[in-house]
């Protein structure tokens, strides 16, 4: 745990409350969201509870074990799909409350385990290599996801559990009979969101909307099944002490068995979210953050939050930002905005009872709207079309099949492509020298100084790029056209960067193929990687003797020029 600094102690103060009180009416929002699926007259009021205690849990060990300074971390849309994903096929499959706060409890301590393991490895930095069009698809798909859903809460109804059902399905929901005083609410809740800014930025229009919307709710006298209800009070309790949850009838093997690849993809798409935020404050604050030791934090976070049956989340780059803009810089802004949100818990609960779910619909439905990267989609003509697709591709599955295959199926088809520039680039930069034309096929610069009794019998191939699975195909294609009355071909290796087993094995053939029409082979410059690589398997110097390879093409030259003295 890295040092906590205290000079900062007002500013941070009020960053934290600022972003607690930001934090409130979204972590009951997802909360409810996630719970979206489960027909229960309780089920409101229990998932409000699970996203005010993941935001509480995971915002403070957070910030307490993370590596990112000013960091606000809890409930987020993207996390909160991939629960109510869960959330739905538990309860589809076996009706009961209390399987579905143990499976949720249980993915959300999977998810802290593989983010801590994630930070111990140290890939954080590996996020970097995400390619932009699946990541643009893949948020898009999600904002969309949480509009869809909440467009039934926000007329009174319940939402369908499967996408294509929320499609589908609206259309002769509508026309069954809708609440139009939710409706008003939702709308209103929606336009002071996007008019409130425009007024005044120093008070958070979430909260605004939450707290106008709600007290003009009271006039309306509405269905008890259109409001949030009562809240529990008093200290979150572990999953396994909760006096409301029975572990009688509880099939752990099955539990654990579905709860672990939604940890995963959680861990994953959290990870994801969090460095991105932190990359964000970053780039406000002008400071840096430990990649990994923000993973092993959240990870924290997650583990404590799914104990004591809170939703999963991670790093939040809304309520940073805001938090940085209030003043907030230090760890301990991120414990503040968590205790903020522990006596809301502890002494407010009861007055949540009254918020109506489309008010939190149309706070959703604003959340979504920004996920959406329409700046994407308005490119779509001007990128590769490669990119396009990909995005297009990974936003549909996003939206039709589910998250995990999306990003798997996005990732493996950008690799793909990837592989096809980097075989286009390498295709694009083979060149040679033929033997009886050896001055018309312009020899690299430092090339002068070939003895002129041998240039009829030398053949120079010069590689440009990496040489594996991607680039065999033109490799393999190039070494064919070695002339077989070469007496000497070489071999220059000064721009492949990089070997692996497949283009070292081609390598190997192609040499023993230019070998057996008895030509010698040279290697010039070899990098440090296919060195490790052609002496690892022996193909030096067994095949091409270590007197056979040269660091610079000058000593190439004046071995070739000894040669030829000796001939």
């Amino acid at each position: 745990m890295a040092f906590i600094e205290t000079n900062n102690l007002k500013g941070d103060i009020f960053g934290g409350i600022t972003a607690g009180i930001v934090a409130l009416p979204l972590a009951l929002a997802f909360g409810i969201q996630a719970f979206g699926s489960v027909d229960d007259p309780s089920a409101s009021s229990i998932g409000a509870l699970a996203g005010l205690i993941g935001a509480t849990l995971l915002g403070f060990f957070a910030s307490l074990f993370g590596g990112t300074h000013s960091q606000i971390s809890g409930p987020t849309g993207p996390m909160t799909v991939i629960t109510a994903t869960l959330i739905s096929g538990v309860w589809a499959s076996q009706h009961s409350l209390s399987a579905v706060l143990i499976s949720m409890s249980m993915a959300g301590i999977f998810c802290g385990l593989f983010q801590i393991l994630f930070g111990v490895i140290k890939i954080g930095k590996y996020v970097r290599y995400i390619p932009y069009p699946v990541l643009s698809g893949f948020m898009s798909g999600i904002g969309v996801i949480i509009i869809l859903q909440q467009l039934y809460a926000l007329v009174g109804l319940k939402s369908p559990v499967l996408t294509v059902d929320m499609i589908v399905e609206l259309p002769e929901r509508l026309s069954g009979g809708i609440s139009y005083e939710a409706l008003l609410l939702g709308l209103g809740t929606i336009a002071i969101i996007w008019l409130m800014p425009k007024i005044s930025k120093k008070v958070p229009a979430t909260l605004v909307a939450l707290l106008v919307m709600t007290v003009v709710s009271l006039f309306f006298k509405m269905e008890d099944r259109l409001l949030i209800g009562a809240i529990p009070g008093g200290l979150p309790m572990p999953f396994f002490a909760n006096t409301n949850i029975s572990l009688a009838g509880i099939d752990w093997y099955e539990t654990i068995k579905v709860a672990i690849v939604p940890g995963l993809t959680l861990a994953g798409l959290g990870s994801i979210d969090t460095l991105l935020t932190s990359v964000v404050a970053d780039n406000i604050t002008k400071t840096h953050h430990n990649s990994n030791q923000e993973l092993i934090g959240q990870g924290i976070g997650n583990m404590m939050g799914g104990l004591f049956c809170g939703i999963g989340g991670a790093g939040a780059t809304m309520r940073t930002v805001v938090n940085v803009k209030s003043g907030g810089r230090t760890k301990i802004s991120g414990m503040i905005h968590s205790l903020f949100l522990l006596a809301i818990l502890l002494g407010l609960g009861g007055l949540v009872r009254y918020v109506p779910l489309s008010v939190l619909a149309g706070i959703l439905i604003t959340v979504g709207w920004g996920i959406i990267d329409f700046k994407g989609f308005k490119d779509l003509l001007k990128i590769p079309k490669a990119d396009a697709s990909v995005l297009l591709i990974v936003f549909g599955l996003t939206v039709l099949v589910d998250l995990l295959t999306a990003v798997g199926i996005g990732m493996v088809i950008a690799c793909v492509l990837f592989m096809k520039r980097a075989s286009d680039l390498v295709e694009g930069g083979y060149s040679s020298s033929v033997m009886t034309n050896f001055d018309k096929e312009s020899p690299w610069a430092d090339e002068g100084g070939i003895p002129e009794s041998l240039k009829d019998h030398i053949y120079i191939q010069r590689l440009n790029g990496p040489i594996f699975f991607g680039t065999i195909t033109k490799f393999q294609s190039v070494m064919n056209d070695v002339p077989t009355d070469a007496k000497i071909v070489i071999i220059r290796m000064r721009l492949v960067s990089f070997m692996d087993q497949s283009g070292l094995y081609a390598m190997e053939t192609a040499i023993k193929d230019i070998q057996s029409h008895g030509a010698t082979v040279l290697m010039t410059i070899i990098q440090p990687q296919p060195m490790y690589m052609l002496k690892t398997m022996d193909v030096i110097p067994d095949l091409v003797p270590e007197e056979h390879t040269f660091k610079t093409f000058e000593d190439c030259t004046e071995f070739l020029k000894a040669c030829s003295m000796k001939h």
